[in-house]
């Protein structure tokens, strides 16, 4: 088990491990970590380092065929949803989702180079 103080980990399949890195290096405030192309790389953005396994990765080769994608997504929180949307569609992204507002703020969704998801979440003020 990890102590507090260390990071957090996720993993995310992807098709293409450089176009994952410059994705959420460029447009999502990551920073690299180590990278070993083209097979794995990670990334860290606050307490979460985001681990980026392409096809070659030990970790893709553990994953059964016959499991679906379901709606998991990281969660990055935002100060102004609306300002992350018009900076990220001015970059040529697309998002996978309409903004969805609750009790508890807005969210919508922007999927990776893989399609693997992240919310950007605005809490309510």
């Amino acid at each position: 088990m990890t102590t507090p103080d260390q990071f957090a980990g996720v993993r995310y399949l992807v098709d293409d491990v450089q176009a994952a890195v410059d994705f959420y290096t460029t447009h999502l405030g990551f920073t690299l970590r180590t990278s070993a192309a083209p097979a794995f790389a990670d990334v860290t953005r606050g307490p979460l380092r985001l681990l980026l396994s392409g096809p070659a990765s030990s970790g893709a080769r553990a994953t059964p065929s016959d499991l679906g994608a379901g709606g998991n997504r990281i969660h990055l929180i935002v100060d102004k949803l609306d300002t992350e949307i018009e900076r990220l569609r001015s970059a040529g992204l697309a998002f996978r989702s309409d903004t969805v507002s609750g009790p508890g703020g807005r969210q919508i969704l922007l999927a990776d180079p893989a399609g693997n998801l992240i919310e950007l979440f605005e809490p309510a003020r």
